[in-house]
């Protein structure tokens, strides 16, 4: 074999290994771009599946509300000369709550609140004690709506909706505290765009207010009625308020007696008593 063609001969073996390189580079990087498209497939089924779980998560139907609350509150009368509470059966899940049949020859006094709202505080504070004697002696009935109107102001905690639902599991599983209970949360307000209690505390304090049924605390640490809370605040600012001329409630605190909201001092013991007594009879 002559020099220039064994010249030939390595240069066609140097062409031939350049193009089997070329070819397994070419069938790598197709490789490469079919398991690039695949991870993304499967990242994006991945996230498709999150958002999906979260939808359903966030679309699940609401449990039941709790017992003797049928109304979407707890209603207190004087028996006795004491205040206890009406029982009742708990709302079905996706039901309609049972407005409460009013005695108009009492004065009944109905209040929305919430355990966040500082002017609330103001209310109960102020007035509570008039109006639990006015129950006791049998001349006024009281019917306490707790509901979650500022949530945003808990830093993200949800304050509002788990403090009332917290209320919602006395009222559910140790309804004669429910009014002692409702009292102390007012004592240990949170004051606004703070995180609020923990589910801890809020438990602590249910027990402490004499709601000693076992129950009770797994329900406001587990936020069983969390989901009614959302239903109830729903219904109280988007629908008619039941046994009143209100088309909803726009603020809190939302006193009504009879039927007639009280827009007066929250702190004017006489100015209350004077509207209750002329719009419901109490003393």
């Amino acid at each position: 074999m002559s020099e220039n063609q064994s010249k030939s001969v390595r240069r066609d073996a140097a062409r031939e290994r350049a193009r089997e390189a070329r070819t397994k580079e070419q069938a790598r990087r197709r490789r490469n771009r079919r398991l690039g498209v695949s991870g993304i497939i499967v990242g994006s089924l991945v996230v498709v599946a999150a958002v999906v779980l979260v939808i359903a998560n966030s679309v699940q139907p609401a449990g039941p509300g709790p017992r003797n609350m049928a109304s979407d509150g707890i209603l207190l009368i004087g028996q006795d000369g004491k205040i206890v509470p009406v029982a009742s059966k708990a709302t079905p899940a996706g039901g309609t709550p049972m407005p409460t049949e009013h005695d108009e020859s009492v004065a009944n006094i109905t209040v929305y609140s919430d355990y966040m709202c500082p002017y609330c505080n103001q209310f109960e504070t102020a007035q509570m004690d008039q109006i639990e004697q006015w129950v006791e002696d049998g001349s006024a009935t009281l019917e306490l709506h707790p509901f979650s109107l500022l949530d945003r102001v808990s830093l993200g905690s949800k304050y509002s909706t788990r403090s009332a639902a917290a209320a919602a599991c006395v009222a559910n599983h140790d309804p004669n505290a429910f009014l002692a209970y409702n009292t102390s949360l007012y004592e240990n307000q949170p004051s606004e765009s703070t995180k609020g209690l923990t589910n801890d505390k809020l438990a602590s304090l249910a027990k402490n207010a004499g709601a000693t049924n076992s129950e009770v605390t797994s329900c406001i640490t587990g936020q069983d009625f969390a989901g009614w809370v959302a239903d109830a605040t729903n219904r109280a600012m988007n629908a008619p308020i039941p046994n009143s001329s209100l088309d909803k409630v726009t603020g809190t605190p939302t006193v009504i007696v009879n039927g007639k909201q009280y827009s007066g001092s929250l702190t004017d013991t006489e100015a209350f008593a004077s509207f209750v007594r002329t719009n419901g009879g109490a003393a």
